[in-house]
């Protein structure tokens, strides 16, 4: 009798993941179709098949997910905040964190920007390297020279 709520279990990720298209449930789906199995061939080992639930779903989890996303997120294109990261950018208002100001202007467009250590200094016209954007806020780093 537990093989059909597995069954049933396994219908009802499979649908949540159509539904989803999010990579989600189908880890769990193929634990679920994995216990399903075994308490055909075990006959009905409750304890087994939660084991074999778990095991599967979080192998499946580890090892697939991240071929997964690779291969499925490849037309993935940045958006203007990730292409704007390592890049050059030219500081067009002080920046300074302790008196929480300062901006910058990255492909054309000006946004709030801030010293990534409280010590860092710019000036206005200064040139700097985005290293991370933290909510709407460009986090610079001192521009090497050549």
């Amino acid at each position: 009798m537990d093989s059909i709520y597995w069954l049933l279990l396994f219908i009802l990720l499979l649908v949540i993941e159509v539904l989803t298209m999010g990579l989600t449930t189908i880890w769990f789906a193929g634990g679920a179709l994995a216990a399903f199995l075994v308490s055909l061939v075990a006959g009905n080992i409750l304890e087994l098949e939660v084991a074999v639930f778990i095991i599967v779903s979080v192998i499946l989890l580890i090892f697939t997910r991240p071929l997964a996303m690779r291969y499925l997120n490849r037309k993935t294109t940045l958006t203007n905040a990730d292409s704007v990261v390592g890049s050059i950018v030219r500081v067009t208002e002080p920046v300074n964190n302790i008196l929480d100001q300062g901006a910058a202007q990255a492909d054309g467009k000006v946004w709030t920007a801030r010293g990534a250590s409280d010590d860092l200094l710019f000036e206005e016209g200064e040139l700097a390297v985005v290293q991370e954007i933290r909510g709407v806020k460009l986090i610079l780093q001192k521009k090497k020279e050549d």
